[in-house]
């Protein structure tokens, strides 16, 4: 499945039975993957990080339960099998490590 990332944003989200969820708000991505992390139904503008999690944790959906998106976002109830398998499959780097450096 492949899709712009701009034109995700405003798409209405709906479960495979129907649901509607909301509206993609903001989306979350892994530099590192290349890879669409999570996407929100409501803005990242929090102003703790206890409120941030809230928002991460009520008002997000995993993008790997995403299973079209087209005109909508549908959504499952679990991870797609492709995405379990992909992140089974990913090799593990290590992180460089890199000194802090103050300019």
């Amino acid at each position: 499945m492949t899709v712009r990332i701009s034109k995700l944003f405003g798409m209405d989200i709906y479960t495979a039975d129907g649901d509607y969820k909301g509206k993609v708000f903001d989306l979350v991505i892994n530099l590192e993957k290349g890879k669409i992390e999570t996407v929100t139904t409501e803005p990242l503008k929090a102003r703790s990080k206890i409120e941030a999690k809230k928002i991460i944790s009520e008002k997000s959906i995993p993008y790997n339960r995403v299973r079209a998106a087209k005109d909508i976002l549908i959504v499952g109830q679990t991870a797609r099998p492709d995405a379990i398998q992909e992140e089974e499959e990913a090799p593990q780097r290590p992180m460089p490590t890199r000194p802090y450096r103050r300019f």
